[in-house]
């Protein structure tokens, strides 16, 4: 049994389309949408509607962990806007997931992603996508456990929850062999973006189910160029599955 594994999509549906070739089955562990690319500042919804310079400066500021200017220089544009934000930005991620969602192969397993918009995925994924969240299903033998969304963080992404309802959706999940989700368990070396050179969110209670109920594999995406991109938690392999918009290539597991 082969499965391929993607997350932090952002965008690359024609790397997509292709993640599948070759597996049984593909699992996506979130971050479909591209809202602005901090390696290309003319990509995403943000400088669809403001212009890369504008996109260039809101990164700087963020990179210089200087968030309230960031929401400053964001509302002075979205205020600019012949329509509200929250259309504005619906429409563009409706299309954007379009095209993505087509790209899935079947089967496909998915959950969210901190910058997904989790009620719209109804709409968009086939009969070949199963959607998954605070659940589990069995793929090839093996029981996989899905938790999406990211924790509440200074970015202010669209699906970040509270610590309390993360976990409880990782307590649902209960034991499985495999468990899938978007952000790593919070372990410095995994949180840590040599890039942005921040320590991004990752979950104390996903640490504590890992260490406790020990699956063979904790799969996770969340940071693009993390310090470390595997390590061994007691019996569990943690792996950060790589930042698929930027690689355009899968992580595979076999058995």
């Amino acid at each position: 049994m082969r499965v391929h594994v993607v997350s932090d999509v952002h965008g690359n549906a024609e790397a997509l389309a292709r993640a599948g070739d070759g597996a049984d089955a593909l699992v996506c562990l979130g971050d479909l949408i591209l809202f602005l690319d901090y390696a290309d500042h003319s990509r995403g919804i943000f400088p669809e509607l403001f212009g890369a310079q504008n996109a260039s400066r809101l990164v700087e500021l963020r990179t210089a962990r200087r968030f309230d200017e960031a929401r400053e220089l964001g509302a002075r544009l979205w205020a600019g806007l012949a329509v509200d934000r929250a259309t504005a930005i619906e429409s563009a991620v409706r299309r954007q997931y379009a095209e993505l969602f087509a790209a899935f192969p079947t089967p496909t397993y998915a959950t969210y992603g901190n910058v997904d918009m989790p009620a719209l995925w109804s709409e968009y994924a086939g009969e070949g996508t199963t959607v998954l969240d605070g659940q589990r299903v069995e793929i090839g033998g093996l029981v996989f456990g899905f938790v999406g969304g990211g924790l509440k963080s200074p970015m202010r992404t669209p699906f970040e929850i509270s610590d309390e309802e993360y976990a409880a959706k990782v307590e649902a999940v209960g034991e499985v062999d495999v468990l899938c989700t978007h952000i790593p368990p919070e372990v410095p070396e995994l949180v840590y973006d040599t890039v942005a050179r921040r320590f991004e969110r990752g979950s104390r209670a996903l640490l504590d189910a890992i260490r406790r109920t020990r699956p063979r594999y904790a799969l996770f995406g969340h940071v693009h160029q993390p310090l470390v991109r595997r390590m061994r938690i007691g019996v569990t392999e943690c792996v950060n599955v790589g930042h698929f918009a930027g690689t355009g290539t899968p992580w595979a597991l076999e058995w």
